[in-house]
C-alpha cells in the first residue's frame, strides 16, 4: 500500500484535481432521492428543510469554523481569523440581499420572486462553500501526504451528499422540475475541483488563506441559515416538526463529520 501511494505522489496534481472532483460531484449524487417521491407536500418539504438547516449548522461548526481555527493556528492567532472571516462572510452575504435582482432565473410567469430569491441565496451560500472544502483537498495533495489527500476528499465527499439535498430542495419547494433541482445542487458541486487546483497547484500561497476562506463561507451559510431558511420552516403548521428535523439533521451531520474526521 505505501508503495502505491508512493508511486501515485508522482501524479499529485492529477490526484488532486480528480479527488476534489469526485467530492464535488457526491453533491449531486446526494440529491438524486428526489427522483423518488412524488407529490411532496409542502409539509414535508418544510420538514425535509429543516433537516438539510440542521445538516448545514453542523457542516458550518465541524466542516468550516473548527479546521478554520486549527488552520489558523489556533489559539487567538485562529480564532481571530475565524472571527473575521465569519464577520465578513455573513456581511458579504448580507450586502447581496439587499442587492440581489428580481430573481426570473429559471423560473417563469407566476412564480413568487421573493421565495425564488431565498433559494438563489441559499444556492449561493452553499456553493461558496463547497469552494474552500475543494481548495482544503488539494492542499491535502500539494503537501505529498497522498494518503491524507484521499482520506479528506472522501470524507468531504460523504459530507456532501447530505448537502446536496439540501441544495435541491429549497428549489423543489419553490416548484421547480426535478431535473433543473438536480442540476442546481451538481453544479454547486462542481466549485470544488476549481479549488482543488488551486489548492494543488499553488499550495505555498492556497494554505495561509484556508482559514479565511473557510470562515468566510462559514459567515455566509450562518447568515442564510439563520435569516432565510429557519424562518421560511417556521411558517407553516409543521414549524416543530422542522425544528425536530433540524435537530436530526445537526446530530447526524455532527456524527459523521466527526467520525470522519
Amino acid at each position: 500500500m505505501t508503495q502505491l501511494l508512493m508511486s501515485l505522489s508522482d501524479h499529485y496534481i492529477l490526484l488532486g484535481v480528480l479527488a476534489s472532483l469526485a467530492a464535488g460531484l457526491a453533491t449531486g449524487a446526494g440529491s438524486l432521492p428526489i427522483f423518488f417521491t412524488n407529490n411532496i407536500s409542502r409539509k414535508l418539504l418544510d420538514v425535509m428543510l429543516g433537516f438539510a438547516a440542521g445538516v448545514m449548522l453542523a457542516a458550518t461548526s465541524f466542516s468550516l469554523i473548527i479546521p478554520a481555527i486549527e488552520a489558523g493556528g489556533g489559539g487567538i492567532r485562529g480564532a481571530g481569523l475565524a472571527l473575521g472571516g465569519i464577520l465578513v462572510g455573513g456581511i458579504f452575504l448580507d450586502m447581496i440581499d439587499k442587492t440581489f435582482p428580481d430573481t426570473n432565473l429559471l423560473g417563469g410567469p407566476g412564480r413568487n420572486h421573493d421565495n425564488l430569491r431565498r433559494a438563489w441565496l441559499f444556492v449561493m451560500a452553499i456553493t461558496i462553500h463547497n469552494f474552500p472544502e475543494g481548495l482544503s483537498v488539494g492542499v491535502g495533495f500539494g503537501s505529498g501526504d497522498i494518503a491524507n489527500g484521499l482520506s479528506l476528499a472522501l470524507a468531504i465527499g460523504l459530507q456532501n451528499m447530505p448537502e446536496g439535498l439540501a441544495v435541491a430542495l429549497p428549489m423543489l419547494r419553490e416548484g421547480f422540475p426535478k431535473w433543473k433541482a438536480f442540476l442546481v445542487a451538481l453544479g454547486s458541486g462542481l466549485v470544488e475541483p476549481i479549488g482543488g487546483l488551486l489548492g494543488v497547484g499553488l499550495v505555498q500561497l492556497a494554505e495561509p488563506v484556508l482559514p479565511l476562506g473557510l470562515s468566510f463561507a462559514a459567515g455566509a451559510m450562518l447568515f442564510v441559515i439563520s435569516h432565510e431558511i429557519i424562518p421560511e420552516t417556521q411558517k407553516g403548521v409543521a414549524s416543530k416538526l422542522a425544528t425536530h428535523a433540524l435537530l436530526l439533521g445537526f446530530v447526524i451531520m455532527m456524527f459523521m463529520d466527526n467520525v470522519l474526521g
